[in-house]
């Protein structure tokens, strides 16, 4: 069924081949060089889809897409951007973007979005007309993060935090240690309605069951040896915040029995004590394990394991995306930079090559460890091959098996977490 289309950007030769495409696909197409333009252009063309970029002059895409949602609620909106904005995607797409497009967009993409996004207007208004309310408010929303990669994997976790940030689901994000977990869930908070309530990250690896459960739950007066006082636990402190459980798949039988309790009544007893507690904190788990085999081999509880996957993030291992790494490489030299004190201000090609090139089995982790290394040894401005010492890093940076998990690994994805996934 073909539609309205407003197209919105600044460079006139993305509209005319956009333009071009799209009549071409049997819409109608006007466009405006400005969110000021297009605001002036939306009463009297009425636009079914709006399609605009991000980055303008004067008024933004983002602000163009909170004056759209106030006026004319109806009309689907698509941001487009061709910088490492993340944090610009995920607020659009709480805001109630349609979908987030990374430039340069092929024109296949772009005509498969805008159709859809047709289709769900004309099923919006098909059911208006009956009556229905609340259709077409769940369409597929797209996020971003303080996360930095544009493989379309990545792309597509942006999307998911930008949604999550508007519900309390529980996740459980997945992937290889030093790909950036806790950076994800610390995202999910930071653009959540409660981002100013606690974050807080437990390494369940590096804890027994007793203080594991002291942590969380609290314990009272004389619950164990040492436990001369009662203490609050983070499931009661955390308020409406997020608790992040680290390497979850290395718990015990008995803890995932009490956290099911959580999950499942949102209340909990501290060590040793009778009288429940409420929590209204969010959960988000992590971890390196299958947990498919876990689960299948009596190691994880089931009903748990659904319970906690809610919402699954899948984070991809930093060998499956090379094209992500320069702007991890930069972003990461310009912190180490200022942490080291550093001259480094450049990667060389040929070093930037060896970078691309090298597996990483210790993911942004390595990537990090080796950089900050470079720019040690490093006596210029410039990192160049001979600065390099992957092959030490990678055997030391060599994923955790199946079967184990290395303690501290929640600090360690925090100081990832500042420079992305």
């Amino acid at each position: 069924m073909a539609g309205r289309i407003l197209l919105v950007d600044d460079d006139a030769d993305t509209r005319r081949v956009f333009r071009d495409k799209l009549e071409h696909a049997g819409f109608q197409v006007d466009e405006a060089e400005s969110a000021e333009a297009a605001l002036g252009r939306l009463h009297g063309f009425q636009p079914d889809v709006v399609v605009t970029d991000i980055h303008m002059e004067g008024l933004t895409g983002l602000d163009l897409l909170e004056r759209i949602r106030e006026a004319m609620p109806d009309t689907q909106v698509v941001v487009m951007t061709g910088h490492e904005d993340m944090d610009s995607a995920v607020r659009a797409m709480r805001e109630g973007a349609f979908d987030y497009l990374v430039k340069p967009v092929s024109l296949s993409r772009l005509e498969a979005v805008v159709s859809r996004c047709v289709e769900e207007r004309a099923l919006h208004d098909d059911a208006a007309g009956q009556g229905a309310e609340g259709e077409g408010d769940d369409a597929p929303l797209a996020a971003d993060a303080t996360v930095i990669g544009r493989d379309p994997r990545m792309i597509e976790i942006y999307k998911t935090i930008g949604v999550l940030a508007r519900n309390r689901a529980t996740v459980l994000v997945r992937g290889e240690t030093g790909t950036g977990k806790e950076m994800i869930a610390r995202a999910i908070h930071k653009h959540s309605a409660h981002a100013s309530e606690p974050f807080v990250a437990v390494n369940c690896t590096a804890l027994t069951d007793t203080l594991l459960e002291s942590e969380l739950f609290g314990h009272v007066k004389g619950a164990f040896t040492g436990a001369v006082g009662a203490r609050r636990g983070y499931f009661e402190l955390a308020g409406r915040g997020t608790i992040f459980l680290d390497e979850i798949g290395d718990t015990s039988p008995e803890f995932q029995t009490k956290l099911l309790r959580v999950l499942q009544e949102r209340c909990f007893y501290p060590v040793g004590g009778e009288e429940p507690r409420t929590t209204e904190a969010r959960v988000i788990a992590a971890t390196h394990q299958p947990m498919e085999e876990l689960v299948e081999e009596g190691g994880f509880r089931e009903d748990l394991y659904f319970r906690l996957r809610v919402v699954e993030i899948h984070v991809p291992p930093l060998r499956e995306r090379p094209g992500d790494i320069p702007l991890l490489a930069r972003h990461l030299l310009a912190r180490i930079r200022v942490e080291t004190g550093s001259a480094v201000r450049h990667i060389s090609d040929e070093a930037m090559e060896l970078l691309q090139a090298h597996p990483w089995p210790g993911n942004v982790r390595e990537l990090e460890n080796a950089l900050t290394r470079a720019a040690i040894v490093a006596r210029g401005p410039v990192i160049g091959p001979d600065h390099l010492s992957l092959g030490v890093e990678a055997a030391a940076d060599r994923p955790r098996s199946t079967t184990g998990a290395a303690a501290g690994d929640a600090g360690t994805e925090s100081r990832e977490g500042a420079a992305g996934v």
